[in-house]
Parts: structure tokens; sequence; C-alpha cells
């Protein structure tokens, strides 16, 4: 299969596109789960308290522990979550969130250093930032699902830890993972577009508008209602760009360009701090300072925002 991209066409968003074979249906072999947990060539990728472990080094980039390194850690690798196969080898995620102090760990200790992954992620080799996020969603997800949501009782993993079972027999409901779509849009009219602020990011910072789909709701639907919601105006040619996994904690970024006739914004205080139509000259010159800042790099904003600059 021809893999390389024609002249011109940019990788795709950041967290995704891992070379990363999910192997779905190991996921019920039970043996072959147990036999990949002690092999010697198993990976497993640590996760603490929603924090990734990147290599201490001149160049940042995830670190994973091999089978050995798992002795100087309490516990075992028995509540490890299967990824995938990945370079030869069977990876899983590994929840040190009981730990005080994991860093200080013999395992660990010297090795690296456990950050948010959106302080790094920037900075990150592709493939490393794409199953990272992989690791850290699907555990921040185990933990807030340890009890049935239909009876109350107590759920176990099952299938690799891509299934939540519950514990009580008169029940017997399945859990599975889940992502929550948001839809997320650069409004533009012209040679300007519509970037919003929060109160809460820091001074200068804008983006595009986003927000979650609701039930019963198309995502062009979505991005209808969201626009007019938070800046008051309407959108026509709803065109869908690319998505992007974010698990900050748990969502799924899908991504539009629409166009809407430029004109006053009525903004939502309870929505935004503020919004306006920027010209492209003005993206393209932005300060990125407290006056103008544009989205993190690693944002599926950033990129809607480039593409159409």
């Amino acid at each position: 299969m021809n893999t390389e991209r024609p002249r011109g066409q940019r990788p795709g968003n950041f967290y995704s596109g891992v070379d990363l074979d999910r192997a779905d249906h190991l996921r019920r072999d039970a043996a072959w789960l147990r036999a990949a947990l002690a092999g010697e060539n198993t990976l497993f990728v640590p996760v603490w308290r929603d924090r990734s472990l990147i290599e201490t080094g001149t160049e940042a980039r995830g670190l994973w522990l091999e089978r050995a390194d798992l002795h100087g850690l309490p516990g075992g690798p028995d509540n490890a979550v299967f990824l995938g196969r990945h370079g030869g080898s069977a990876l899983f995620a590994l929840d040190l969130s009981e730990l005080e102090a994991p860093e200080a760990t013999l395992a660990l200790n010297g090795r690296g250093t456990f950050q948010d992954l959106r302080a790094v992620g920037p900075i990150l080799a592709r493939q490393d930032g794409a199953i990272l996020a992989y690791a850290r969603g699907l555990l921040h997800w185990h933990k807030r699902h340890r009890f049935c949501g239909l009876c109350g009782s107590a759920t176990d993993q099952n299938q690799g830890g891509h299934v939540r079972a519950c514990t009580d027999s008169a029940c017997g409901a399945d859990h599975f993972p889940r992502t929550d779509p948001a839809v997320i849009m650069l409004i533009h009219d012209g040679d300007a577009c519509v970037l919003g602020r929060q109160k809460a990011w820091p001074e200068g910072m804008h983006s595009t508008l986003a927000g979650f789909v609701e039930p019963g709701e198309s995502l062009e639907e979505a991005v209808a209602r969201e626009v007019r919601e938070e800046v008051g105006i309407e959108v026509s040619s709803v065109t869908y760009h690319s998505s992007q996994p974010w698990p900050f904690p748990s969502s799924i970024m899908l991504g539009f360009h629409a166009e809407a006739r430029q004109g006053p914004l009525t903004i939502d205080p309870h929505e935004l701090g503020a919004a306006r139509w920027f010209t492209r000259q003005e993206l393209r010159n932005s300060p990125e300072d407290e006056t103008l800042r544009l989205p993190r790099r690693d944002s599926i904003a950033r990129r809607l925002i480039e593409d159409w600059l």
C-alpha cells in the first residue's frame, strides 16, 4: 500500500494516525491475553492521574515500560488494558494512579516524568502522541465506570479492558468505552472569520467556536445551533474538514468550515467572554501575546484556521 502523501498534503491531526493494530479479535481470547501480559516483548504505557510518562532527555518522547520494569512497582499488570499490537509487541495501558510518587519508584527513578499530554503533545512524535492519547482516554473511562449505571453494582474489566461488565447476575449489563462527539467550526465570510474566547483562557487566546452534539441532532444541525447560540448568526454551506481524538477527557472533535454573512455578533455571556470577526491579515500577523493568541498547535482548531489561511 502506498502511504506517501501527495505533494502539498498535510499530515493528519495530532493524536491520530497511529500505526497500531487494535486486534479486536484478540480482546476475547483470555489465554492469549494472559500470555501477552507475561511476554518478554510486551510493552506497557503507564498513566498516572491522567498524566503520561515522558522520557527525560534532550528530545521529548513517550516512555513505555517492559515486563521486567513492573517488578519495581506495587501490584502488577492484572488490570492493564490491551491497546493492540505495535511494532511486533503487544501494548497495554497501565494505571499507576494509586501511587503517591511514581517517579521515585525503582522502575521509573530518573527515567522520565509524568506530564500533562496537552503540555508536550505539540513536540512529541505523532506516533507517541497518538498512543499516549489512546491510553489516557481509555484509562480515564475505566476510572469513571467502576459501577453499573443501571443498577449501581460494581463492574469488572472484560475483553482486554474494552468492556466493563456488571457483577450483578440479575443485571449483567455490559458497558463500553464512550467518546463524546463535539463539533468545532471555523465560520467565515470572504476574507474574515469568527473567533471567540472564554473568560478562563489566557489573555489574548482566541479559538474557533465549538460545542457538544445533542441527542437527536445531526452534525450539521449541531454546527448551526452552536453558532446561533454563541454568536447569534446563521450559517450555510457546512463542510466537513477532519476529525481529531481529544481525550481531555473523552471527546472526538468533528471539524467543519461553514459560511455566514459578515455582520454584528450577539455574544452569549454564558458561553463566551468575547468574539469578533478577524481578517486573514490579522491572523497571519498574530503577535501571539496578550492581545491575540491563536489556538494550541496540536488542536484541530489551529488546523481549521491554518488551512483556511
